[in-house]
C-alpha cells in the first residue's frame, strides 16, 4: 500500500473520531437539559459554543500541519480532547458545559490538518475526489447522532460521555504509531502566508462559500436534535436517527463534489449548489409538516455536502503554495457558519413565535452566492482570454468601430516598438510605411465594410522608423443586432523564407 493510501484511511478515520466528539453535547442536549435546567436560548449557545473554537482553531491548525506534519497535530489533539471529555462528563451546570464545549471543539478543527497534508501525495487532477473522501469523515456526527441517544438510553448520559475517552485515546496511539514520519514539511511564516493570501478575493469568495454549504450542515447538525423534539414532539431516538440520516446523506455527497469538481468545471456545479439550497431555505421557511420538512432537510444536505466537496477543489487549484493557511481560513469560516444560525434561529423565535425568517435567511444568502458564482464564472473566462492575448506570440490590435486603437497585447509593443500608452486613442496609422497608395488602404475598409474581413501582407513601419513587412488579419466584431462594434487586428512579421 502506497504511503498516500496508508495516510487517507488513517486521517480519513481520525476525522472521523474528531467529529463523534465535537457534536457530543447537541447529540445528547434532550438528555442533559433533563439534568441541567437550560432555557431555549442556553440550549442553543451550549450546543453552538463547539463550533467557535472548532472554527478558529482551523486557521493555526492547518499552519501547524504544513510546519509539523498530520502526525504530530493529530495525536496532540487527540489527547487534549481528553480534558474536555473529561469535564462535560462531571457538568451540573451551564458554565461546564461551555467550558467543557468550548474546548471540545477541537474536534471539529482537525479537518484542517487532512485537507492540508493529503494533497501532498496526490496529483492535482485528484485532489477533489481525495478531499471529498476525507471530508467525508463528517459521518462521525452521524454515528454520534444515531448511537449517543442509544447509549444514554442504556447507561445514562454521563457514561456515554465518558466511552469517548476510549476513542481518542486510541486515535492519538494510531497517529503516532502509524503516521507518516517524513511527510513533506512546509515551513513559510504565517505572517508572510497572510500576506500573500488575504487580498486575494478568491480567498473571501471561497470562504463566503463554505460558510454557506458547510454552515448549513454544522447548523442542521448540532440543532436537528432539539428542533425535532421540542417543534415535532419526536421522540429522542427517533430524533437521532432522523439527525443521523441528513448527516449520512450530506457525507456520501461531500466525495461526489469532490469528484464532479475533477471532471466538471466547479462553478457549474455551485451554481446548481445554491440554486438548490435557495430552493431548500424557501421551502422550510414556511415551516411545513413533518414530512415536507424532513424532504427540505434532505435536500439541504445534498446541495451541502457536494458544495463542500467542489469547493476543496478550488482551494488547492488556487492556492497550491498557501495550501495550510488558506484552508484554515475557508474551514474557519465554514465552522463560524455552523454557529450562528441555530442562535439566530433560537432568538428570531423568542421573538416572532416562528423560524421563517431565519430559514429565509439561508434561502436569500444562497440567491446572492449563485448570483456570485456567475460572476465569477465569467470573470474567470474573460481572465483566460486576457491571459491567451497577452501571452500570444502574433500582435494583436482591437479598435472601435471607428478605427481607434483601444489595446494592444505585449506581442504588438515588441514587433513595432510602440507601447500602448503610445497608440490608444489613435489609429493604426501610426504604422504606415508609405509603401501604399490611398487605393490600398480605400480597398481593405471596404473589404471589412462588406465581408467583416481582410488579411494580406502589408509594409508597415516601427517606432524606430524601419520598415517591416508582415501578414495582417482584420475581423469585424458584431453585437447581436449584426452592428460592428470593434474590429481585431492580428498580425506577425514575416520575412523571404516564411513568405
Amino acid at each position: 500500500m502506497s504511503q498516500g493510501a496508508k495516510q487517507l484511511y488513517l486521517q480519513t478515520a481520525s476525522l472521523v473520531a474528531g467529529f463523534m466528539v465535537w457534536v457530543l453535547i447537541s447529540s445528547l442536549m434532550p438528555y442533559i437539559q433533563a439534568d441541567i435546567k437550560l432555557s431555549s436560548t442556553q440550549i442553543s449557545l451550549a450546543t453552538a459554543v463547539p463550533v467557535i473554537l472548532g472554527s478558529l482553531l482551523r486557521v493555526p491548525i492547518g499552519y501547524w500541519t504544513n510546519r509539523f506534519g498530520a502526525r504530530s497535530i493529530f495525536s496532540i489533539s487527540f489527547i487534549i480532547l481528553l480534558l474536555p471529555i473529561g469535564i462535560l462528563s462531571l457538568a451540573n451546570s451551564l458554565f461546564m458545559l461551555i467550558l467543557g464545549g468550548l474546548m471540545l471543539g477541537i474536534g471539529g478543527a482537525v479537518f484542517s490538518i487532512g485537507v492540508t497534508s493529503l494533497p501532498k501525495y496526490y496529483p492535482k487532477e485528484k485532489h477533489g475526489l481525495i478531499n471529498g473522501i476525507y471530508g467525508a469523515g463528517n459521518i462521525g456526527t452521524a454515528l454520534t447522532s444515531f448511537a449517543s441517544p442509544v447509549l444514554a438510553n442504556a447507561f445514562g448520559w454521563r457514561t456515554t460521555i465518558q466511552i469517548f475517552l476510549v476513542v481518542v485515546l486510541v486515535f492519538a496511539i494510531l497517529n503516532f504509531l502509524f503516521g507518516d514520519k517524513n511527510e513533506r514539511k512546509v515551513n513559510n511564516p504565517l505572517t508572510d502566508q497572510i500576506k500573500e493570501v488575504y487580498k486575494n478575493e478568491k480567498l473571501w469568495f471561497l470562504s463566503l462559500f463554505y460558510f454557506i454549504t458547510f454552515g448549513s450542515f454544522v447548523a442542521f447538525t448540532i440543532y436537528l436534535p432539539s428542533f425535532l423534539v421540542n417543534h415535532f414532539d419526536l421522540e429522542k431516538v427517533d430524533a437521532g436517527l432522523r439527525t443521523a440520516g441528513f448527516i449520512a446523506l450530506a457525507t456520501v455527497f461531500r466525495p461526489v463534489g469532490g469528484w464532479l469538481g475533477d471532471k466538471l468545471n466547479p462553478f457549474f456545479i455551485l451554481m446548481g449548489v445554491f440554486t438548490g439550497l435557495t430552493f431548500a431555505g424557501f421551502l422550510l421557511a414556511f415551516t411545513p409538516s413533518l414530512p415536507i420538512y424532513s424532504f427540505g432537510c434532505l435536500f439541504v444536505a445534498i446541495c451541502a455536502g457536494l458544495g463542500n466537496g467542489t469547493i476543496f477543489k478550488l482551494v488547492p487549484l488556487y492556492f497550491s503554495k498557501q495550501a495550510g493557511i488558506v484552508n484554515g481560513i475557508v474551514s474557519a469560516m465554514g465552522g463560524l457558519g455552523g454557529f450562528f444560525p441555530p442562535i439566530i434561529l433560537t432568538i428570531l423565535f423568542n421573538w416572532t413565535g416562528h423560524y421563517s425568517i431565519g430559514f429565509m435567511s439561508l434561502s436569500e444568502f444562497s440567491l446572492a452566492s449563485s448570483i456570485l458564482v456567475v460572476w465569477l464564472y465569467f470573470r474567470e473566462k474573460q481572465e483566460i482570454s486576457a491571459k491567451i492575448v497577452n501571452n500570444a506570440t502574433d500582435g494583436i490590435t482591437v479598435t472601435d468601430k471607428n478605427g481607434i486603437i483601444q489595446s494592444v497585447n505585449p506581442a504588438f509593443t515588441k514587433i513595432t516598438g510602440y507601447t500602448m500608452d503610445e497608440v490608444v486613442g489613435k489609429t493604426p496609422s501610426v504604422l504606415q510605411s508609405g509603401e501604399h497608395d490611398n487605393a490600398f488602404y480605400k480597398g481593405m475598409w471596404d473589404s471589412l465594410t462588406k465581408a467583416g474581413y481582410w488579411e494580406g501582407f502589408i509594409w508597415n513601419k516601427r517606432k524606430n522608423q524601419e520598415i517591416y513587412q508582415e501578414w495582417l488579419t482584420i475581423t469585424a466584431i458584431k453585437d447581436d443586432s449584426g452592428e460592428t462594434k470593434n474590429y481585431v487586428a492580428m498580425f506577425h512579421e514575416v520575412d523571404d523564407q516564411k513568405k
